[in-house]
């Protein structure tokens, strides 16, 4: 990802200059980026803008190259049509010989329906790229040849071509040669010789750019574990996902270390053993507020660090250019000169500053929305203690479930400021579900969405309506000794999206005079990170949410109002 912020300094600054030529292959550079990490969808919308720049500038040469990686990225995206389309105009556009024939023999190879046709038109380029020693081309040809041995029914074909892809890849395209390993696995997994995918999966592990990847290392452990599985080795695939999940903890790669909890929760619940599967939910949930404060770390200080330099050289430049008008003493009209260049340079770091001021209550929102993780996962460990001191084993195990699935719902969509609707719905509904089998018999719950609501293309902020709802709960329904009733309603007034939490519970004054001196001194975190949060949001994007908790007739009524975009 520093990578593509690099690159997007680069193109930042292409543009300001105005320099088409760099930003197109800028483009080309992120591109790849991409395709090396397997978003072929973000590589091709890159590789997209550099075409209507090379189509503009009619620059050919450009066009050949950006054609062939388009054609590259479509077929790995399955787009056959396309990628055809996009070799023969990289073919049309070519500047060699040898350039126009690689491309007229992957065109082939993509278009023919004939098996024969296609092996001879791979069997072509790599007589080509050998020729010119174009390792990155040579690999992807014998990986193309593979797979035409696969519809051939070659399987040992199939498998030495991998292998020579596998070891031409690995010294320079490390990304590649993980990318034709897991083939090789594929390959004889599908036909059941588990024992060589087995070797293959481990082949890989022993390399340096895996084994200096911790993220990748586990990924690898995980697929090898998963052959076992297929092998019907549990204890070895147990033993593999365990080495995952501790690697995960140490290095912090928290969705990691679920799927190998998901995982061995399998495998023990298969087995019957509830005992050693509640022993290493524990583990993990105890470990997990630690785990996602690792793994999200707060927001790169260097973008606050480098605008803070610019302004710092824009001050310097003044100076020295007051001094220069000093010593210069010259006419009027220079000095006159000068003072405007003084205030542009003034009203370009007071443009600067406010910049900054933006930074800062986004870094300040962010830091928020991230301390909001932590506070909810303490909270929310804390009902799952108590659940699993007073119910069953199958009852807490059930309930441990579906608190996982809420744990990553949280995580997943705590990096955005606004997330979409739908998603902010289903952790609302999955939260109260959990709270109401927590407190048993304590309140049911209604959620009603105006039918008026676009909710396709709605968004809205995250976690800013469940401390409303914990609050409801923690602090009105559960006091009561009949059950208790909490409705949840989202409808849309013109261009306002209104949002009321109402519930019956023992109200405001009442919940006050229950509280200890202890609880009357200590402000709610929970409650004091949204309202601070609410103030950022409307600073920052106009949104103009207002927020107002009052008592009703028969509980407390919540009323929130924001604009719709």
């Amino acid at each position: 990802m520093s990578e593509i912020k690099s690159q997007s300094n680069q193109l930042e600054n292409a543009i300001k200059n105005n320099d088409v030529k760099k930003q197109a292959e800028i483009y080309i550079s992120i591109a790849d980026t991409y395709f090396n990490q397997s978003n072929f969808s973000k590589s091709e919308e890159n590789l997209n803008k550099a075409k209507n720049i090379y189509e503009k500038t009619k620059d050919k040469n450009g066009l050949a190259t950006v054609s062939r990686k388009l054609a590259q990225t479509q077929e790995s995206q399955n787009k056959t049509k396309s990628a055809a389309a996009n070799y023969e105009k990289a073919a049309s556009f070519s500047k060699s010989k040898k350039q126009e024939i690689t491309n007229r023999n992957d065109y082939s190879r993509v278009a023919s329906k004939s098996l024969e046709a296609k092996e001879k038109a791979v069997q072509g380029n790599i007589i080509l790229n050998d020729e010119s020693s174009n390792s990155d081309e040579l690999a992807k040809d014998y990986s193309n040849l593979a797979e035409i041995n696969v519809q051939q029914k070659n399987i040992p074909k199939a498998a030495e071509n991998l292998n020579n892809a596998y070891e031409i890849s690995k010294t320079s395209q490390p990304s590649q040669a993980i990318v034709i390993n897991q083939k090789m696995t594929d390959l004889y997994v599908d036909n059941k010789n588990f024992d060589k995918a087995i070797e293959v999966k481990k082949q890989v592990l022993k390399e340096d750019f895996v084994k200096g990847n911790s993220e990748e290392n586990v990924n690898q452990i995980q697929e090898l574990a998963d052959i076992y599985l297929q092998k019907n080795d549990v204890n070895e695939a147990i033993k593999l996902f365990k080495n995952a999940y501790q690697i995960s903890l140490e290095k912090g790669h928290t969705l990691e270390a679920q799927k190998s909890v998901e995982k061995l929760d399998s495998l023990y619940q298969s087995a019957g053993n509830t005992t050693e599967s509640m022993l290493l939910y524990r583990d993990f949930l105890a470990k997990l507020p630690n785990l996602v404060q690792n793994d999200r770390g707060l927001v790169d200080s260097k973008i606050l660090e480098e605008t803070e330099n610019k302004i710092a050289l824009l001050e310097k430049e003044k100076q020295l250019k007051d001094e220069l008008i000093r010593k210069k003493n010259i006419f009027n009209y220079a000095l006159i000169a000068a003072l405007l260049l003084l205030s542009g340079l003034v009203f370009f770091i007071f443009k600067t500053l406010k910049k900054v001021q933006i930074k800062n209550k986004k870094i300040a929102l962010q830091s928020l929305r991230r301390e909001m993780n932590p506070h909810f996962i303490f909270n929310s460990l804390n009902s799952v203690n108590q659940f699993i001191a007073t119910n069953n084993e199958l009852e807490a195990n059930q309930y441990l479930t579906k608190f996982s699935k809420l744990m990553r719902g949280v995580m997943e969509n705590s990096t955005e400021d606004f997330i979409p609707f739908s998603q902010e719905l289903d952790l609302l509904t999955n939260y109260l579900s959990l709270e109401k089998t927590r407190f048993t018999d304590k309140f049911e719950f209604e959620i009603t969405v105006n039918e008026n609501l676009n909710q396709q293309n709605l968004l809205i902020p995250g976690m800013k309506i469940q401390p409303f709802l914990e609050n409801a709960i923690w602090h009105g329904l559960r006091y009561r000794t009949e059950k208790g009733f909490l409705k949840l309603n989202f409808e849309k007034e013109i261009d306002t999206l209104k949002i009321t939490i109402e519930d019956n519970g023992i109200g405001i004054e009442e919940s006050k005079k229950q509280k200890t001196e202890h609880q009357k001194n200590r402000e709610g975190r929970g409650m004091k990170n949204t309202l601070e949060r609410i103030k950022l949001l409307n600073d920052l994007y106009k949104r103009n949410i207002i927020c107002e908790v009052k008592d009703s007739e028969n509980g407390v009524l919540v009323e929130l109002k924001m604009n719709l975009e």
